[in-house]
């Protein structure tokens, strides 16, 4: 009978109505932050092929280039690039937060996308390449139609690390005033003077989103990889 009791006053001590009310201001925030996760993970997706290709295929002078803009914005902190471009940006057109936070962490996702994808394009064998070219294929017909869809899968399992880094970075935009979940969170921590546990829901809710972003990419991952000897044996 003691752990019984124990239990109840345990649990009557726990601010039920602090947690259930955290979550669902929480859940609001998520949704914001999902959507800059979003869309900085597809722009970094697009501006990283881009950089990509041009590494391994503009010629000597275009690849220096590119490694050097690439090493630049690998180089910033991510909230470093979100000032610059609100403030530098918005002194020219009116650039709204979400917007600004997006486009920045879209670039700097972009930066480091763009060595993933210059490492899937160098996995896919060489001759991909020459057997397309034989086939009466022109070079950007072969890149499009066979070289980018086999580094799109060679990239998946690396892109679980850069979805949880994105994920982890959008909590950033709340120094731009967006409500994402961190925004939520200090709010509720001022509301309830529980900052402890508020901020401890908050990191299990990005947990849980980082979770299920690598648990989808893994299944993507398994669903379009290419098969090779050591996994059918």
């Amino acid at each position: 009978m003691l752990f019984p009791e124990l239990l109840e006053a345990i649990t009557s001590k726990v601010p039920w109505n602090i947690i259930l009310n955290t979550f669902q201001v929480l859940l609001k925030g998520m949704v914001v932050t999902v959507e800059v996760a979003v869309g900085a993970l597809f722009l970094g997706i697009v501006l990283g092929l881009v950089l990509g290709l041009g590494r391994v295929y503009g010629g000597s002078l275009v690849s220096k280039v590119i490694a050097i803009f690439v090493l630049i914005l690998r180089a910033l902190p991510p909230v470093l690039t979100i000032f610059i471009l609100f403030y530098a940006v918005t002194s020219i057109i009116n650039l709204p937060p979400l917007l600004a936070g997006i486009l920045s962490l879209g670039l700097s996702s972009g930066a480091f996308q763009a060595e993933i994808f210059r490492g899937a394009i160098l996995g896919v064998p060489d001759g991909q390449m020459i057997s397309a070219r034989a086939l009466g294929m022109t070079k950007g017909e072969a890149i499009r139609t066979i070289i980018i869809p086999q580094a799109f899968r060679l990239a998946i399992p690396s892109w679980s690390n850069e979805a949880a880094l994105v994920i982890k970075n959008s909590s950033l935009v709340y120094v731009l005033g967006i409500p994402d979940m961190m925004r939520q969170a200090q709010y509720a921590a001022a509301r309830t003077a529980e900052p402890f546990l508020i901020f401890s829901l908050t990191a299990l809710a990005y947990y849980l989103l980082i979770l299920l972003a690598n648990k989808g990419l893994s299944a993507l991952d398994q669903k379009f990889r290419i098969p090779t000897l050591e996994l059918e044996l």
